[in-house]
């Protein structure tokens, strides 16, 4: 394994000491830490040494610590020394918290409960940390504020380590081995004593377990317990994303046994209607790896039905089982390139919920009707038995309804007339989204091809008009269950968008102002950001505009209080149409369930005392880390795909600019990569952070945002996930 691809790292080398043996000389000191600090605390003015061990009574071997011991609390500023004269210092604020570290080495800790001052963390520069890790419960000192006025602390005590396992990159060292953490957050590596290896070969991806956390002056010290292979293998790299974001990969042996237990709906019964004669089908992509919504619109009197029929996951999924509470951790699933993470145990998600073809299905299904312009007129909800017609795949649906290919339509005539009033329909749908100012962004879904567990395309998803059909469906089934939850003062979780931060939005002002857009003069609503996007589309800029719009947007969350969603201009929202793979839309089922009944539901989450706002707060958390995972394994496979094309070409536009140097977006692949100033070395270059660009002082040569450019790749850094690239000048 050559290591030329991990040597960019920037951690602190592991510090090997000879350890001595823990016993009484470490109690003993312990002890007379506390025994000083009361002493000084308490005493009417400054002690010598002498004076302190008179005063105490020390024992022969204890005046021995004498010195040591002052001199650690003289490091950790316990204490005061003034000449030959100790104090105590003044005793912190102490507070106890959850430590948040940046790949950067610094950390910030969130104070348990108290709202901190500010709306800020407590900075923790890096010498404080006192070997404290990402995610450990601490007890900090306050210890002064920053030059920004941020509080700033250092770790006292970890009550409780988060990392107890470190997954990473082996390397052989002189003095044994040492992991170099896949987690950019750590910022250590893992000294290996020789025998503790497993027998790993240098370069190969490990998991360690951690024996000993060290210190500030000593490395943590552990032992590999499982190999995973090689990083250059996308199974592997895949295999460290799962262990970064502790994914949950396999189901508990109760809920499996549940799920097995489960018996299919066959029939119509109580409260289920049987809609079993409509034109249902599923339509989604081509790998889809789950069928939870079917679709079947109807010519009326006074315009449209659609009916929205999704699984009946709330049937299946009780609260408070252990499937339930499976599902309430997972949050979500989880969609990697070769496999997905269900929510749901394999029983439910890819049979009993899903909604496979000529084979009977319960679903619960909005029934939505619409005059002829588009505007919804009325809306109920039934519990079902649907049989869906057709999988139809987004493809499909493109060649039936806009390339009209003869062949396909013949071989689907009994559904063509359906999907034609199903895409005039959505047709106007979509119309009135934009007009009310929905945000309809232009941003390329990459896929990620796999073969062989190697990395062979990172390409641009097709988009089709039955991508929107299907999206105007689920958008008004979500907005119709919304509404009438709200009206019936039912608790339940919104899916809120609140507006932008007033500051993101004039950053991005002076960005489209250097791309040469100019920005309405209207109020920033939902209308503005519609306006910019309609000016980019198809123009050179539109994909770099979309991409720095979309930064200034808040995240979406669930919240029990709605507020309306600003990015689809919509008054009511929620989650509603996916409950095999969110667990919200199970919560608005069972919420919908009780309107129908007139019941009270009075469990909505595995805990029956779980507030509403704290299991809002914590499903959006879990949307965010499969978000991230996403994010996190492109990074991962884009290293991989270039791995074996350093010193190749490429074109893309620049989008970012600053003091460090210039981003870069590969066309095609949507690859994103650093050019770093210091490669830059034609020239001194200036930065013009007003016009987001950089200025040669002597060339007067500028590097702009939007501008399109040549690079050379220079280097990959597959721990760090990085690409370096340099520029290829006319010159």
């Amino acid at each position: 394994m050559t290591r030329k691809f991990f040597h960019n790292r920037r951690r602190p080398r592991p510090v090997h000491k000879k350890r001595k043996p823990s016993g009484r000389h470490g109690k003993d000191s312990d002890h007379l830490q506390t025994a000083i600090q009361t002493l000084l605390t308490e005493a009417d003015g400054p002690l010598t040494a002498a004076e302190i061990v008179n005063a105490l009574y020390l024992t022969p071997v204890q005046s021995s610590l004498l010195r040591k011991v002052l001199g650690q609390m003289l490091t950790a500023g316990t204490v005061l020394k003034k000449g030959k004269l100790f104090t105590a210092a003044r005793v912190p604020e102490q507070l106890k918290g959850t430590l948040d570290l940046t790949g950067k080495g610094f950390g910030f800790v969130t104070p348990e409960g108290e709202e901190v001052k500010g709306g800020k963390d407590i900075y923790i520069a890096p010498h404080n940390l006192n070997a404290a890790g990402p995610g450990d419960t601490v007890v900090i000192a306050v210890t002064g504020t920053t030059s920004r006025g941020r509080r700033e602390g250092r770790v006292l005590k970890v009550l409780h380590r988060a990392v107890t396992k470190v997954c990473g990159v082996y390397n052989l060292t002189p003095a044994g081995g040492q992991v170099l953490p896949d987690d950019g957050r750590l910022p250590y590596s893992l000294f290996i004593p020789g025998g503790e290896d497993l027998g790993a070969r240098d370069g190969m991806a490990v998991i360690a377990e951690i024996i000993h956390y060290g210190s500030s002056q000593q490395s943590p010290t552990g032992r590999i317990i499982e190999i995973l292979g090689d990083p250059r293998q996308a199974d592997v790299q895949i295999r460290m994303a799962i262990f970064q974001f502790s994914l949950r990969e396999h189901f508990p042996a109760t809920a499996e046994d549940e799920a097995s237990r489960l018996l299919p709906v066959t029939q119509a019964s109580g409260d289920r209607i049987d809609l079993r004669h409509l034109l249902h089908v599923t339509i989604d992509g081509e790998d889809a790896r789950d069928f939870d919504d079917a679709i079947c619109v109807e010519r009326s009197e006074g315009g449209f039905v659609l009916y929205v029929s999704i699984a009946d996951v709330g049937y299946y999924v009780r609260p408070g089982s252990a499937i339930d509470q499976e599902a309430y951790l997972r949050g979500t699933s989880v969609y990697l390139p070769d496999r997905v993470l269900p929510m749901l145990p394999e029983r439910l998600s890819n049979d009993l919920c899903s909604l496979m073809p000529d084979t009977d299905r319960p679903a619960f299904t909005a029934v939505l009707e619409f005059d002829f312009s588009g505007q919804r007129v009325a809306e109920h909800y039934r519990k079902s038995l649907i049989r869906s017609k057709k999988r139809l795949t987004y493809t499909t649906v493109h060649q039936i309804l806009s390339v009209r290919n003869p062949e396909i339509r013949a071989a689907h005539a009994e559904l063509v007339p359906m999907l034609e009033q199903a895409d005039h329909l959505a047709a106007l749908l979509n119309s009135h989204r934009i007009q009310r100012g929905s945000l309809e962004f232009n941003l390329p879904e990459p896929v990620i091809r796999l073969e062989n567990s190697r990395v062979v395309e990172i390409s641009q998803a097709a988009r089709y008009e039955a991508h929107q059909l299907i999206e105007a469906f689920m958008l008004a089934a979500n907005e119709a269950v919304a509404e009438s939850l709200s009206q019936a003062k039912l608790p339940v979780l919104y899916r809120i968008h609140e507006p932008p931060d007033p500051a993101k939005l004039e950053t991005f002002t002076d960005a489209a102002h250097a791309l040469g857009i100019h920005t309405p003069h209207s109020a920033t609503g939902p209308a503005w950001f519609a306006q910019i996007i309609a000016h980019a589309k198809k123009s050179p800029n539109e994909y770099l505009v979309n991409s720095l719009l979309l930064r200034t947007l808040q995240q979406a969350r669930y919240s029990p209080e709605n507020s309306g969603h600003f990015g689809l201009a919509a008054a009511y929202y929620l989650h509603f149409t996916s409950p095999i793979r969110r667990y919200p839309d199970l919560i608005a089922h069972r919420v919908l369930q009780s309107l129908l009944t007139g019941t009270a539901e009075q469990h909505l989450t595995p805990q029956p005392k779980t507030d509403l706002a704290e299991a809002g707060a914590y499903l959006s958390q879990c949307e965010r880390k499969a978000i991230d995972v996403e994010r996190n394994i492109h990074a991962r496979c884009s290293a991989l795909y270039l791995l074996e094309q350093v010193g190749e070409r490429f074109t893309g536009i620049i989008s970012g600019v600053s003091a460090s140097g210039l981003y870069i977006t590969l066309d095609d692949t949507f690859i994103s990569g650093m050019i770093p100033l210091s490669s830059m070395s034609d020239d001194y270059y200036l930065f013009d952070s007003r016009r987001y660009r950089l200025i040669g002082e002597n060339s007067n040569r500028i590097y702009q945002l939007g501008s399109r450019i040549h690079v050379r790749l220079d280097r990959v850094d597959l721990l760090d996930k990085q690409l370096s690239f340099s520029l290829i000048t006319d010159g």
